[in-house]
């Protein structure tokens, strides 16, 4: 395979963390091994850790152990390491040296995968020792979510980045956009005919986001638990971005603004939020033992669950539920989209036999299941007319297949200066404008959160947000005959 990128070189802050060390070396061994990347496409690890170019190559040896041999020993042949400071400006002289001595175009992407309270320090040292100005090549520069904790910070950190950076040089990166399966949406939405006319009001119910976890944090309660909480790091970044692609108009094109404009369009138009329906509209949870975890804040209100119920006042949506959830510690991996249309205007064959009624849903998988199944009501075979419902179930990928992993194609959309799968700033704000509301509405709530048994599906109240009876939370992609309280 020809490769696909220009000479640059990689500059990965923080390399010696959990995100470099097991998604983006991990990832650009891949494009490696694809040949996506130029012969003198250099990278270049930075960090505290006081290592040695071999010792840190042994490092990463270590966590791609499995890889091909010959392939992974030319792959290291890339990597090269720098220690020092990150607050210190002689490290900053130095890593100019490097970037001054190596052929990459004087093309540079610099990975900011750090604390994000080291975005602006790190933004503020390279504009210091002119890193940041294109002269004769190009200076990218990605950015990991959080982008701020709420809308101020998110200003503020906006603020800082602009006065050292232009708008086209930021690439704030959402791994959960650039999965297949999410990417799928817009061809879900948007090739084929038979969804589009029933896109709208008049022909869906209500639609459900889930993204459920069976881990814990994993070391990190001490930081989840002073930055985080569900809300902040999964409905304000990644289920937004998906209830986006879901709810958007149709783009003038494929082209990154074309996208994004879309998308903002509709978390704009995200009914604000009324305080006095807190309790009717969000539920927010902790699983039973998040208070002992080691970091975590004596009586903390920090939510490991979050349940949200918004509406997009718009003229295809106007007064259809959207639902978003997440959780930490529940009974099952996985992330769905469930779209569940309205009922038939006359139900002609209700009571028959032993049948019941059963509504038509769309579901699609996001992990681990990357399909798109359809279920729909059909006569079991026999004289009298009863019905069952029956799954349509195509799987998105092939047997065998190999699907790249998310961070391959957002690293690769950097090098060739693709930004239609990375935020914008507005996109940023937007969200935060979204989440702020319930965010405050919580922290004026004294009550603890509520709680729920670890490898279950979260708290009961969390159906009291859908405000009806015959609406429940969708738990599993396939029924198969089973009443839909146990799907």
């Amino acid at each position: 395979m020809s490769c696909a990128s220009e000479s640059h070189a990689y500059v990965i802050f923080g390399a010696t963390g959990n995100l470099a060390t097991a998604k983006l070396l991990p990832a650009l061994y891949q494009l490696h091994c694809l040949g996506q990347l130029a012969p003198d496409v250099r990278i270049l690890g930075c960090g505290r850790t006081p290592y040695a170019r071999d010792a840190w190559r042994d490092v990463v040896r270590q966590h791609l152990g499995s890889a091909d041999a010959g392939s992974l020993e030319s792959f290291l042949l890339r990597l090269d390491y720098l220690a020092g400071d990150l607050e210190d400006a002689a490290f900053y002289q130095a890593l100019d040296a490097w970037i001054g001595t190596r052929d990459c175009g004087n093309n540079v992407i610099f990975y900011l995968s750090v604390s994000p309270e080291f975005y602006v320090p790190i933004t503020v040292r390279l504009a210091q020792t002119e890193l940041l100005l294109e002269r004769t090549g190009w200076r990218r520069m990605v950015i990991e979510k959080p982008f701020g904790h709420d809308l101020q910070s998110a200003r503020d950190l906006q603020h800082e980045l602009n006065t050292r950076l232009k708008e086209e040089q930021i690439y704030r990166i959402d791994h959960y956009v650039g999965k297949e399966s999410v990417q799928n949406l817009l061809v879900l939405r948007f090739a084929n005919m038979i969804l589009e006319p029933l896109w709208n009001r008049h022909y869906i119910d209500h639609v459900q986001i889930t993204h459920a976890e069976t881990i814990g944090l994993d070391g990190r309660a001490s930081y989840y638990d002073r930055h985080g909480g569900a809300t902040r790091d999964m409905i304000q970044s990644h289920l937004l971005q998906v209830l986006a692609l879901l709810a958007m108009e149709p783009p003038v094109s494929l082209e990154a603004e074309s996208l994004r404009d879309e998308k903002v369009k509709v978390l704009r138009s995200i009914r604000p939020f009324d305080p006095s329906q807190l309790a009717s509209h969000a539920v927010r949870a902790q699983y039973a033992g998040y208070q002992q975890e080691a970091g975590v804040t004596a009586g903390s209100h920090t939510e490991t669950y979050a349940a949200l119920k918004l509406y997009v006042d718009n003229w295809r949506w106007r007064d259809v539920p959207f639902y978003l959830r997440t959780g930490k510690r529940l009974k099952e991996r996985r992330s769905m989209v469930a779209v569940r249309f309205r009922e038939p205007p006359m139900q002609l064959f209700q009571g028959m036999g032993a049948s019941t009624a059963h509504p038509n849903w769309l579901l699609i998988g996001i992990q681990p299941d990357d399909t798109v199944q359809m279920e729909i009501s059909a006569k079991l075979p026999g004289q009298e007319t009863r019905t069952r419902q029956i799954t349509m179930d195509a799987s998105v990928g092939n047997p065998g297949e190999r699907q790249a992993d998310a961070y391959e194609d957002l690293l690769m959309d950097v090098i060739q200066g693709d930004r239609s799968l990375f935020l914008r700033y507005d996109e940023v704000k937007a969200a935060w404008n979204i989440v702020d509301p319930f965010m405050r509405g919580w922290t004026d709530d004294e009550r603890p959160p509520l709680q729920y048994p670890v490898g279950s599906w979260g708290p009961k109240a969390a159906a009291q947000i859908f405000g009806q009876a015959d609406r429940e939370w969708r738990q599993s992609l396939s029924c198969n005959g089973k009443p839909e309280g146990e799907c």
